[in-house]
C-alpha cells in the first residue's frame, strides 16, 4: 500500500460503512490486507510513524487499531522485531461480545463495563499505590489536571479520562493489567464517553467524580492500598448510580447513541 494510496482508501472504506470511528476503519482495513496476504505471516509491520502518515490520522488511532489487531491474534509484539504478523498456528484470539440488542440492553452493556473494571479497577489501584515511583505518581496527577483542562475547554474528556486510568495501571507494575486496559480499550473508551456525556449534564455529577478521581490519586501518592482500592471501587458504584440515574431524555439523545454503539463492541473488532 502506497502512502498517497491510504487516504483515499480509508474515505472510501469509511463511507462505505457509514459509522464507526478513524479506528474501527483503519483497524478494518490493516486486518483486509494481512487476511488477504499483503502483509505475510512473521513480516513486520510498518512502524507507527509510517501509519500515521499512511492513514493521515493521529499516533493514538493507530495504536487502538494494532491493539485491536492484537486482540484479533493477528499480529503480536516480537523483541527485536516491534510488531509483527502472525500465521494462522500463532492466532489465539479472545473476544468479548455484549450481545445485546435494543436500548434497553444497551443501558445494561454499559453497567456490565463498570461491573468488568470493577474488579480490574480496585486491585490496579492498590497495586500502584505499593509500587508507583514518584515519576509515576506525578503523572497520575497530570493526567487528572488534564481531565480538569478537557472540561474548562468544553471537550468530552474521555481520552484523558482513560489516560488516568492508564496512568494508574502502569504504576501497578504489573504488565498483565496494561495489556488488559489496552485489551478492552474499546469497551472502556465507549462507557467513560456515555459516562462522561451523563455526568456533564449535571453539575453535581461533574464535581463527584472530580472528588472521586482525586481521592484515587491521592491515596495511589500516600502509598495507601486500602484506600486506593476503596476509592477505585467507590467510583465504579458510583459511575453505575450515575448511568442508572439518567433520565429517558439522556438515553433518547447523543448518551443513548454513545451506549448503543458500546454494545455493538467486540473486544478487538467491530461489527
Amino acid at each position: 500500500m502506497k502512502p498517497t494510496e491510504s487516504t483515499p482508501a480509508l474515505a472510501a472504506s469509511r463511507a462505505a460503512r457509514g459509522k464507526g470511528t478513524l479506528a474501527d476503519h483503519v483497524t478494518s482495513m490493516l486486518a483486509e490486507q494481512i487476511r488477504s496476504g499483503e502483509f505475510a505471516p512473521d513480516a513486520r509491520l510498518p512502524s507507527e510513524m509510517e501509519l500515521t502518515e499512511r492513514f493521515a490520522v493521529s499516533r493514538t488511532v493507530i495504536r487502538e487499531a494494532i491493539s485491536r489487531l492484537k486482540s484479533e491474534g493477528l499480529v503480536g509484539s516480537r523483541r527485536g522485531s516491534g510488531t509483527v504478523v502472525l500465521g494462522a498456528n500463532q492466532a489465539t484470539p479472545f473476544r468479548l461480545d455484549m450481545q445485546v440488542g435494543d436500548v434497553r440492553d444497551s443501558i445494561q452493556a454499559v453497567l456490565r463495563v463498570i461491573e468488568l473494571r470493577r474488579g480490574v479497577e480496585g486491585e490496579m489501584a492498590a497495586l500502584a499505590a505499593q509500587r508507583r515511583t514518584r515519576a509515576q505518581s506525578h503523572a497520575i496527577q497530570q493526567a487528572l489536571k488534564a481531565i480538569d483542562a478537557a472540561a474548562d475547554e468544553g471537550r468530552d474528556g474521555v481520552q484523558e479520562d482513560f489516560a488516568f486510568h492508564a496512568a494508574i495501571s502502569n504504576a501497578a507494575h504489573n504488565p498483565l493489567y496494561t495489556s488488559l486496559v489496552q485489551f478492552l480499550s474499546q469497551f472502556l473508551h465507549a462507557a467513560i464517553r456515555v459516562a462522561r456525556i451523563n455526568e456533564a449534564r449535571r453539575a453535581d455529577f461533574q464535581q463527584q467524580v472530580r472528588s472521586e478521581h482525586a481521592a484515587i490519586a491521592q491515596a495511589i501518592a500516600d502509598g495507601d492500598a486500602a484506600a486506593a482500592r476503596a476509592a477505585a471501587l467507590q467510583h465504579m458504584e458510583n459511575s453505575a448510580h450515575r448511568i442508572q440515574a439518567a433520565d429517558s431524555e439522556f438515553w433518547a439523545s447523543e448518551g443513548g447513541k454513545a451506549a448503543r454503539h458500546l454494545a455493538q463492541v467486540k473486544a478487538g473488532t467491530e461489527e
